[in-house]
């Protein structure tokens, strides 16, 4: 009986047709995708001359908004060195930017399967489905381009995700929530990158171009599903959840943003460096909080910011203030453009 109970509930909470307002958000996000969408063998022209990958390209340097180019240590090393690091460094981002598309991907496809007849979530998350699928190409074209055999994800999490787009069907909320975990340290740090101005090689640029530019209509996707459903559950069900959310923004945000092992041995690079890099120095706190705004917003407007929650996103360091709008820019962290 119980059990027929929790099945009833859940097929309920499939069914939006009756929520006019959130019809209307996915019918304009799934035009959005019609109107506007990219082809990587399209829109970029990997064989132009202009986007050569070249030794001593000094537009491979990192900008002072990544966390290992505005440190003191990057910066005294000889150019050449900065070069080979950030060419390593933006080579490996976008392989796990692939590797976590990959996942979203089979997430979607798994969430989508249960989706009853005629449910606008379906189409959406089809298109999702197919800008993820290019996405995915784009970066290992950008990974291939630059020729150094990256690997991507810590080890680990390679190894256990098979079972993450299996939780998309029966536990579609923790996905969702893993979902921004991945998505929205990316695109905070791509957008900063593109605000500071900084002369980019053309396939970066257009890479992290064409990705910011698709990523808003999945992250608002994301943001919409949670806020309609978080508020229903049930006391017990936010309470977890609570604690479940910064915890893996920290885990995925750790997994995306630090460099793995090979990449420390590779350079030779002194332990010190690397604590303050991730995540010792004030700097590179801040930065670690600065990411998480959009989701703290989303928690304290769901109910998911109790004091015990509270405790765990401080322990977590990515405590802080929520944003007041979704991509808010932290201003203090933009460079002045002359």
């Amino acid at each position: 009986m119980a059990r027929t109970k929790m099945i009833r509930r859940w097929r309920k909470n499939m069914d939006v047709t009756d929520d006019t307002e959130y019809v209307d958000m996915l019918t304009t996000l799934s035009e959005g995708s019609v109107r506007r969408n990219f082809n990587p063998y399209v829109d970029i022209e990997w064989d132009s001359p202009e986007f050569a990958v070249t030794p001593n390209d000094s537009r491979w340097v990192l900008p002072a908004t990544d966390p290992i180019g505005g440190h003191p240590w990057y910066q005294a090393q000889p150019l050449q060195r900065q070069i080979e690091i950030g060419m390593w460094r933006q080579a490996n981002v976008a392989k796990v930017g692939l590797h976590f598309e990959n996942i979203l991907i089979r997430g979607l496809m798994e969430y989508s399967f249960w989706v009853p007849n005629g449910s606008p979530e379906y189409r959406y998350c089809l298109h999702e489905s197919v800008e993820e699928c290019n996405h995915t190409l784009m970066f290992q074209e950008m990974v291939n381009r630059i020729g150094k055999d990256v690997p991507g994800m810590p080890r680990l999490l390679k190894w256990l995700q098979p079972l993450i787009p299996l939780a998309a069907g029966p536990l579609p909320i923790p996905f969702f929530f893993g979902v921004l975990a991945g998505e929205e340290p990316i695109d905070h740090t791509q957008k900063n990158v593109l605000r500071e101005g900084k002369e980019l090689h053309p396939i970066m640029e257009r890479v992290m171009a064409i990705h910011v530019a698709e990523e808003a209509r999945h992250i608002s996707f994301a943001h919409q599903y949670l806020h309609k459903r978080v508020p229903h559950l049930r006391r017990r069900q936010r309470w977890l959840l609570s604690l479940f959310v910064p915890l893996t923004m920290r885990i995925l945000c750790s997994a995306i943003i630090v460099p793995p092992r090979a990449f420390w041995k590779e350079f030779d690079i002194p332990r010190s460096v690397r604590k303050d890099l991730f995540f010792d120095a004030p700097e590179s706190r801040k930065m670690l909080r600065d990411m998480f705004g959009d989701v703290r917003m989303l928690c304290t407007d769901t109910g998911l910011m109790n004091p015990i929650a509270k405790l765990m996103w401080k322990i977590c360091k990515i405590d802080g203030p929520p944003s007041r709008y979704r991509s808010e820019p932290q201003r203090e962290h933009l460079v002045a453009v002359a």
